[in-house]
């Protein structure tokens, strides 16, 4: 969860809740929506102001358990075909960062294609 992980560098890092609210110019009651998981989807804006003021890359923020993406042996012939497709094809991480992203957006706004 984005929260958890941004209240542990938080308190890592020494920040108070304030602290960090001043520092990366987001709401303090947003923040702590945010750390407590009652906003779940935070902007990318929001979250890359929050995790420079931590030290951190947006990535640490976003990333999901280890547990459940380190085991790509479960990959079917398909998704590795997909992946390296768009490789071949010159899409770059960042690419498909931006993809994942404007799904999950469609799909939060109840977009079609869900």
């Amino acid at each position: 969860m984005i929260g958890s992980r941004i209240k542990g560098l938080r308190i890592k890092k020494g920040y108070s809740i304030n602290e960090l609210s001043e520092k990366a110019e987001v709401s303090k009651s947003y923040l702590s929506y945010i750390e407590r998981g009652i906003q779940e989807n935070p902007s990318l804006q929001v979250l890359s102001r929050i995790a420079k003021t931590l030290d951190a890359n947006l990535e640490d923020l976003l990333e999901e358990d280890q547990e459940m993406i380190t085991d790509l042996s479960n990959l079917d012939e398909e998704w590795v075909s997909l992946v390296t497709e768009a490789i071949r094809q010159g899409i770059t991480k960042e690419d498909f960062a931006y993809y994942l992203e404007f799904i999950k957006f469609k799909k939060m706004k109840g977009g079609k294609g869900n």
